[in-house]
């Protein structure tokens, strides 16, 4: 189970550098073409109306494959959009939704979304523990914002391979520094912490892993 679950993993990552590439190569030197971006779109749109259907949110599910039937309707027909400025908006879009996702889960009486995800790994949280997710909960989501900021004012004021070479390589890059650089200070700050590394979490959450409930990460320190 253990090696099924690294190869998945592995799979996963290779796709998503592969994806990474294609879609650099093609924002800054395949020629014009309305299907460059149906290339781009197409693989972040077919994600989210696969796990919409499985999430059983068909209504989501219908509409992201609408989307898709109409990008692939314009480049039958040869309509040239400004590409550009899709791809703008696809950056800019993915970064702000998972700034909603991070940030929603800060409203009082909700519990955070990595104090969620680490109750599934170390089971009942201490006080100081769901303190210490939301904290980082909130650092995600304000990184987040941060990358749409850069990002705009990239496009705004650089050139568009300066922004291209943003956001395919340096931000994805930013993100594993982001997951190091959390997983080192965590143990440092809080060693109260079980062990754990990042193939676990993501093992217990996609397997669903069922935890203790997370004490309430409303504070007054927070």
């Amino acid at each position: 189970m253990p090696a099924r679950f690294g190869i998945r993993i592995v799979l996963i990552a290779l796709i998503g550098i592969a994806y990474v590439l294609v879609s650099h190569w093609l924002m800054t030197r395949a020629n014009g073409s309305p299907w460059n971006v149906v290339g781009v779109l197409m693989p972040m749109l077919a994600a989210v109306a696969i796990g919409a259907w499985r999430a059983g949110q068909r209504w989501l599910c219908a509409g992201t494959a609408l989307v898709i039937a109409a990008l692939c309707g314009q480049a039958l027909l040869g309509v040239h959009v400004s590409m550009q400025l899709l791809y703008l908006a696809q950056h800019a879009g993915i970064n702000l939704f998972l700034a909603i996702v991070f940030g929603s889960t800060l409203r009082a009486g909700h519990t955070s979304l990595i104090t969620t995800m680490a109750s599934r790994v170390h089971g009942q949280l201490t006080p100081e523990m769901a303190v210490y997710t939301r904290k980082v909960t909130r650092a995600w989501a304000l990184y987040f914002v941060a990358i749409v900021a850069v990002s705009l004012a990239l496009y705004a004021f650089a050139s568009f391979d300066t922004w291209a070479l943003f956001a395919n390589l340096l931000s994805p890059l930013t993100v594993g520094v982001m997951f190091g650089a959390e997983h080192l200070l965590r143990y440092q700050w809080h060693p109260e912490f079980e062990r754990a590394s990042v193939a676990d979490a993501v093992r217990s959450y996609l397997h669903g892993a069922k935890a203790q409930p997370a004490l309430t990460p409303r504070d007054p320190r927070t």
